[in-house]
């Protein structure tokens, strides 16, 4: 298949998914980009929904990077203890506090490469936070753009830095934001990993690893 033919098969694979899910946002919850970073570094190895959980409690707490240095760490901890690797977390949650007070003014930065200089963040990380909380065009790979991006024949891959690259290419820029969202929703709908629903799928004439009963 040719590059724009595989280019203009994308296009059509998430424009079905965009009139499919045209409310698809973040599952996570937050009011501004600091509550976005805090949300994500507590997101790792854990549910969107136990985040939520955690989260609700903990942003009428702590609203600004200096209500979180003022608690020890052992409370901190105890806070976020539900969501796993909660020392770990504890302790990059402080260091990200910390460097945001003391060299952007508290303020979370909207530069890709300046979030990733924080504990914690990723690539991923700082994509979800650019695109959702300043709408600057991003895609974050997450667990279930990895596992379709494979699936609808993108790339042959588990390196989420290629998949990434690999996305932009193909995809408008117009819905690098969005992407991963739609593919979250159709994953968990309809393109289950143990059990995908092939006969259902929207976008399944286009999938080379559709599966016909």
């Amino acid at each position: 298949m040719t590059f724009l033919k595989e280019k203009n098969r994308a296009k059509k694979i998430f424009d079905i998914l965009w009139e499919k899910y045209p409310d698809a946002e973040p599952a996570l919850e937050y009011n501004d980009p600091f509550e976005l970073l805090i949300s994500t570094i507590l997101s790792a190895q854990c549910t969107d929904a136990r985040v939520n959980i955690v989260t609700s409690k903990l942003f009428k707490k702590y609203k600004k990077p200096d209500d979180y240095l003022k608690i020890s760490n052992k409370q901190l901890e105890k806070e976020i203890f539900s969501t796993g690797y909660y020392k770990q977390k504890a302790k990059r949650i402080k260091e990200s506090c910390k460097i945001l007070i003391e060299k952007y003014h508290g303020k979370v930065p909207n530069d890709f490469e300046a979030l990733t200089d924080l504990p914690g963040v990723g690539r991923k990380t700082a994509s979800v936070i650019v695109g959702n909380a300043f709408g600057i065009p991003s895609i974050a790979v997450d667990t279930h753009v990895k596992r379709l991006s494979n699936l609808l024949g993108f790339i042959e891959s588990d390196d989420t830095a290629k998949i990434e690259f690999k996305l932009k290419e193909l995809i408008p820029m117009d819905y690098w934001i969005v992407s991963g969202h739609l593919l979250m929703n159709h994953g968990r709908e309809t393109c289950i990993a143990r059990r995908p629903k092939c006969e259902m799928c929207i976008i399944g004439k286009y999938c080379p690893s559709q599966k016909h009963n």
